[in-house]
């Protein structure tokens, strides 16, 4: 059991770390959660367009977690070895390659949005105007969401690399101020409240627009008033170059990454569309649900985060046993408690679509959808830190046939099949492309447990 299980100073460890990244994005999901109530209070087809246009952003946030995984890698060996010049020439391509896809997202988004929407409307007891309606709201949501995407990427590049750096505090506090900022403004812009106009949808995207703003320029002005600690902000736009061999390096390591991310991210993208064939209903219900376990699933998350940084470190510190000891107890700690989270959230699933203004069969499926993503919580929470344990170690090319390549090959024609060639309700459609990952679990399993991932990739870039 001790090496499974840690003493109270590695747990305090791991929550210095985890805590701040749990408290972040709990807030966010907990604030996405208020705003997609309020959006829910207005209609079904409003609550419907939002939640396809969010599907598809998140393809591009998944490319650009990839893109900048890749140099975050480096970030955290680096520092590991004290390098905060190495550290400094990673920053700044992550500030690169994020204004590069943020023109090629919009350009995509500008020229096939309409097309992409239209892939998941679906009349299965539904009307055409519920349809339209629900097309018009995601376009218009759409329009205005693009304003946010270069603030979301440059203050994704400060903050990945303060975490790396040992700095979890301050993305934590920006990211709090952003979701309130975020939820005030919803509050005002969609209902119309204090004499602002009633915008509906387009409010609470102007809103997400002005609380991405206010996020970015907590994190860079702090981070430029504190090079005294954060050594790689000093100079960081002076002479703004980076060495061809370093950039070179991450991006050998950094393809795989951001094909990867993005890959899955479109590999989601498809099968919510495959479950959207059993109509919008589905989509609304699916919707709810993602929105409430969103919430509980910030603890494997944060704890997939944890892994990256300080099994990175140890490993830029050459220190392979601790990494692996340090790392099999983090995977059995996430896992325990997505054991007791998920537990509490399928005795909590029927009361959180009762919040929404939407019909009992939406309400039905969200309850069905939340118990299914409770009941395989510790299944994500391995997943999770199995491809966070082999990304630290430089693997990312075994990380993306682990991610992506599965999720092509064996759960997209899984439920690509089910949906078109079965008449399986769509609860059950879903619970059978999520017992798929069981494969999944067992590959983790051995790949973590042969090491492969135990190797320090910076050695030779030291200054």
């Amino acid at each position: 059991m001790k090496h499974l299980i840690g003493d109270r100073k590695f747990y305090q460890a791991v929550l210095k770390v985890a805590v701040p990244i749990m408290i972040q994005n709990g807030i966010t999901n907990f604030v996405s959660l208020l705003d997609n109530i309020m959006i829910g209070q207005v209609g079904t087809e409003q609550m419907s367009g939002i939640a396809i246009v969010n599907q598809l952003l998140f393809v591009f946030y998944l490319a650009i977690f990839g893109a900048l995984s890749a140099a975050g890698i480096f970030s955290a060996q680096f520092f590991g070895m004290r390098d905060h010049e190495g550290v400094r020439h990673a920053m700044r391509y992550k500030i690169v390659i994020s204004i590069i896809l943020v023109v090629l997202g919009i350009t995509a988004f500008l020229l096939w949005g309409d097309q992409l929407i239209l892939l998941y409307l679906h009349d299965e007891g539904g009307t055409t105007q519920n349809l339209d309606a629900a097309l018009r709201f995601g376009k218009e949501y759409l329009g205005v969401m693009l304003f946010g995407l270069l603030p979301f990427v440059i203050e994704e590049a400060y903050a990945s690399t303060l975490r790396e750096c040992g700095e979890t505090r301050l993305p934590m506090v920006a990211g709090i101020v952003a979701v309130f900022v975020n939820l005030g403004f919803n509050y005002l812009l969609i209902f119309g409240h204090f004499g602002f106009p009633k915008l509906g949808v387009v409010g609470a995207a102007i809103a997400t627009v002005i609380s991405r703003y206010v996020q970015m320029a907590i994190v860079l002005v702090w981070t430029h008033m504190h090079t005294q600690v954060m050594h790689f902000a000093k100079g960081l736009y002076r002479g703004f170059s980076i060495p061809g061999a370093l950039a070179w390096k991450i991006s050998v390591k950094g393809l795989p990454l951001m094909a990867n991310e993005f890959l899955w991210a479109a590999g989601m993208a498809v099968l919510n569309q495959c479950y959207s064939l059993r109509g919008l209903d589905a989509i609304a219900g699916l919707n709810i649900a993602s929105t409430i376990t969103n919430l509980f699933n910030v603890v494997f998350i944060a704890m997939g985060s944890a892994v990256s940084i300080m099994v990175g470190q140890l490993l830029g510190a050459g220190k392979m046993e601790e990494a692996r000891d340090t790392d099999t107890k983090l995977i059995v700690f996430s896992v325990a408690s997505c054991f007791v989270l998920g537990a509490i959230l399928v005795l909590l699933s029927p009361l959180f679509p009762r919040l929404y203004n939407t019909t009992d069969q939406v309400k039905s499926l969200a309850t069905g959808f939340i118990r299914i993503g409770a009941a395989c919580m510790p299944m994500y929470a391995f997943m999770h830190a199995s491809y966070f344990t082999l990304r630290s170690g430089g693997k990312t090319f075994i990380t993306f046939l682990f991610d992506s390549v599965f999720l092509w090959a064996v759960s997209v024609p899984s439920a690509f099949l089910f949906s078109r060639y079965t008449v399986f309700p769509v609860l059950l459609l879903y619970l059978c492309v999520q017992l798929i990952d069981l494969i999944k679990v067992a590959i983790g399993f051995v790949l973590v447990k042969k090491g492969v991932w135990l190797q320090n990739i910076v050695a030779h870039e030291q200054a």
